[in-house]
């Protein structure tokens, strides 16, 4: 009795349908097989398994009638139907199995199955093999080589389909060091044709990234022992999807994978969801399983395979077990062998900002966040303080100006559940669709690739640390009632005061996500010409800044929508509309930066300065309330107060000390300040907050005692850092944008304004410092911001008579400033 018989019990509800059943002929199956498909108590995974059952016995019968007590003769399903997954319109992949011995009556038994097969219309994926043929055959065609993994007896010698199998599978394991690789390949050439299935509006079920092809993929990677996919809900992401697909093949009544718009509400109603929004998310919700497990596994295989790559002397050498490098990134974040892991110290449940770290660590490095890693922290992690400390902020913001390596940071966030502890309101637009073929994505994904378009953009405006989070933000009010962006204004506000900026900057982000569509809306749908439309966008956008900040979000967002959103002529529009609301907004301009009066400390540290003759520093250590009251505060960073007296070179000599003991800046003010009267002298303030980039901060008295060898030229800070950056050659990571250094135009009557954006590194500061001392201007003030991953820095600079640089001068030093930093 083959298992289709003994497993008819399971499914047979009356003597009619058991009759059709038991009779082979093609009628009895095809009334058979039509009762089960129009059967509405039926559906999934039982329906699935009773088709499969239907098929075997109705075959079994066709093989029993044509065999005639032959030998060395089996019938084994291979493929889907091996698995026993048969949708309403699935072909039947078949293997007449058998030993060379009766070629003749193999052919007249392949006929006796084929035809009644083909008099039904159903499709047939047939062959005719011996063991040693279908063995080489799978060894010259992969897919061939999958399809037997999955091969199943139906009928006949049973010996000969397991001795096939065992050898199958034999085969499989001895070549998988070669086999995979070309798997893996051959899933990255459909994914590049079919596209994500996760996003797409029209998706392919079974060919698209993400979809069963790539499920199918990860059993043939487990079937080889090499390596194995994260199970966590992958077999229920897969019966989702067949559930869907057989769904679609009853309501189209073809063989299609494609889940066409027209056909969404019906294929939503047959499986009693209540739209086809519904359907859409739950179809992307079981895709990303698919294809961060397809990631995590496929990164899984590449570390196997290079460590059996190792030659074995090395192995030898190394005690037969290769001890994998491990590479500091930030604090308790390292990598290796390819990803991102926790440093063996890391403490997940007592560092509430580790994720955000180790995320934007990741996607610097533009590295893989490790499956362990996420887990880990997802279940141990604190959640943050409201509002979250700054290096919370800032290693968010890191993130999202990382570029392209963030999208693979950020889908391994979410797939931990990650995402939701740290922004509640995402749950919202994860996975949900988006009806509008201009839209390439879901909002969820359309929102990270903003800010992936927004990081290029960071040059262009001055605080992309509120570039980048609008960006994020922009759609958050999609799957509200009424307008996304008055939804989204309010979420907005609420999410940035949660995540810590002061109430200016809550109510500049709140107005981009409000008004992000104002610019690209008004340029192509209203009169230009018109002072009214004009003053309109001017009243609602406020101020220059905020301003800046909306063109470059228009631009981000129209590109993350697709191709068809943005072009040339709507650049020109955009464009010709800002130049006129800054016209209109340039008397709100203003004329410079005023002065300040010294505190006490302040005040102190320059007579001290003055008296001695050389530079005095003070450091003290700020924090903020940790989440949990019985906790100690959480390190904010340090003050550093640097008063010295005025003479050369003292920014890049402050700056390359800092470089040297590995003193991240986040913040730095220089200016001069007025001494008391009856005090001779002029000194320079510098007013900096700064962190350690590893480990612990350095002694005031050694960061001084660099400082004067700094001044006084027996400090050769060039050198060492080159030194350095030797010994430690930089990985290759996310591709930053280029530098790019203006000068601000009517920004002061007493300075010429040099602004610099570019990517923060070690030693950025220094090396401006030191062109700006070589082009020969003095540096009257300095505000120095590092936003995210962003150095936004001005620079007011004079001649030696402390006037404006000419126009042209200031152009030079300018460009000389960018070759310097591109350099």
């Amino acid at each position: 009795m083959t298992t289709g018989e003994r497993n008819r019990s399971r499914w047979v509800t009356g003597t009619d349908m058991r009759n059709e059943a038991e009779d082979s002929g093609p009628s009895g199956y095809a009334a058979a097989r039509l009762h089960l498909l129009t059967e509405e108590a039926r559906s999934g995974p039982p329906r699935r398994a009773a088709l499969a059952d239907l098929t075997d016995d109705w075959l079994a019968g066709l093989f029993a009638a044509g065999a005639e007590g032959a030998r060395g003769v089996s019938l084994v399903a291979v493929g889907g139907y091996g698995r026993a997954e048969l949708s309403p319109r699935s072909d039947l992949d078949l293997l007449l199995l058998h030993d060379g011995g009766d070629p003749e009556a193999v052919a007249a038994l392949a006929d006796r199955l084929w035809y009644p097969v083909w008099d039904l219309g159903l499709d047939l994926d047939h062959s005719v093999r011996t063991p040693a043929e279908a063995r080489r055959t799978a060894g010259q065609d992969l897919k061939v080589q999958l399809g037997l993994l999955d091969a199943r007896h139906l009928a006949g010698d049973l010996g000969l389909t397991t001795s096939l199998r065992t050898a199958v599978l034999a085969d499989w394991r001895n070549q998988a060091p070669k086999r995979l690789p070309a798997l893996r390949e051959l899933c990255e050439e459909r994914a590049e044709r079919q596209g994500e299935l996760q996003y797409l509006l029209e998706p392919d079920l079974k060919e698209a990234h993400g979809g069963l092809r790539d499920a199918t993929a990860l059993r043939a990677v487990a079937a080889s022992w090499l390596a194995d996919a994260p199970r966590e809900g992958l077999a229920d992401a897969r019966r989702r999807l067949l559930d869907v697909r057989d769904a679609l093949h009853l309501t189209t009544g073809r063989a299609t994978d494609r889940l066409a718009l027209q056909e969404q509400d019906q294929v939503a109603a047959e499986l009693g969801m209540l739209d086809a929004d519904v359907l859409l998310r739950q179809v992307y919700e079981a895709a990303r399983v698919i294809a961060y497990a397809g990631d995590v596994t496929w990164r899984e295989v590449g570390r196997v395979l290079r460590s059996r790559a190792v030659r074995p002397r090395l192995r030898a050498m190394l005690g037969g077990k290769p001890v994998p490098e491990r590479s500091p990134l930030a604090e308790g974040v390292v990598e290796q062998d390819g990803e991102v892991v926790l440093a063996r110290a890391a403490r997940p449940e007592r560092d509430p900002v580790l994720p955000l770290r180790a995320a934007a660590a990741a996607a610097q490095a533009g590295l893989p966040l490790s499956l362990h890693a996420a887990r880990r922290m997802a279940a141990t992690a604190r959640p943050l303080s409201t509002p979250w400390p700054a290096e919370a902020r800032e290693q968010l913001v890191t993130l999202l100006g990382s570029g392209r390596p963030a999208v693979q940071v950020w889908e391994a966030l979410e797939a931990e559940g990650l995402v939701n502890s740290l922004l509640p309101d995402w749950e919202r637009v994860r996975c949900r669709p988006q009806r509008n073929a201009v839209h390439l994505w879901t909002v969820d994904r359309h929102l990270i690739e903003t800010a992936v378009r927004a990081s290029a953009f960071t040059r262009r405006v001055h605080r992309p640390d509120l570039l980048l989070v609008a960006a994020l933000l922009h759609d958050i009010g999609k799957g509200w009632p009424g307008d996304h962006s008055v939804a989204g204004e309010v979420i907005a506000r609420d999410v940035a005061a949660r995540i810590g900026f002061d109430r200016h900057d809550v109510t500049v982000i709140a107005t981009l996500v409000r008004h992000h569509l104002l610019l690209v809306e008004t340029a192509t749908r209203r009169d230009l010409d018109d002072p009214a439309t004009v003053r309109a966008v001017a009243d609602a956008v406020g101020t220059q800044g905020t301003l800046e900040l909306l063109h470059a979000l228009t631009e981000a967002d129209a590109l993350a929508t697709g191709p068809a959103a943005w072009s040339s002529w709507r650049a020109s529009l955009v464009a010709d509309l800002a130049e006129r609301v800054r016209a209109v907004l340039s008397g709100d301009a203003p004329e410079g930066p005023e002065e300040a009066t010294p505190t006490a400390e302040q005040e102190r540290l320059a007579i001290e300065a003055v008296a001695t003759g050389a530079p005095v520093l003070s450091l003290r250590a700020r924090t903020e309330p940790s989440a949990a009251p019985s906790d100690d505060p959480e390190p904010l960073g340090v003050e550093l107060r640097i008063a010295v007296p005025d003479q050369e070179g003292v920014l890049p000599a402050v700056a390359g000390v800092l470089a040297m003991h590995r003193l991240t800046v986040r913040t730095a003010e220089l200016r001069a300040v007025d001494l008391p009267d009856g005090v001779d002298g002029s000194v320079l303030l510098l007013d900096w907050r700064v962190a350690a980039e590893y480990g612990s901060l350095p002694q005031a008295a050694r960061l001084r005692a660099d400082l004067v060898r700094a001044l006084d030229g027996s400090l050769d800070i060039a050198a060492r850092l080159g030194e350095r950056d030797a010994a430690y050659p930089r990985r290759r990571g996310v591709v930053a944008p280029p530098p790019r250094v203006t000068v601000a135009p009517a920004a002061s009557r007493h300075a010429t304004v040099i602004e610099v954006r570019a990517q923060d590194a070690p030693g950025l500061l220094f090396r401006i410092g030191r062109a700006l001392e070589d082009a020969g201007v003095r540096v009257r003030s300095a505000h120095v911001s590092t936003l995210g991953a962003n150095a936004v820095d001005a620079f007011y600079v004079t001649q030696e008579q402390g006037v404006p640089l000419p126009g042209e001068e200031a152009v030079a030093v300018a460009r000389k400033l960018e070759e310097t930093l591109r350099g």
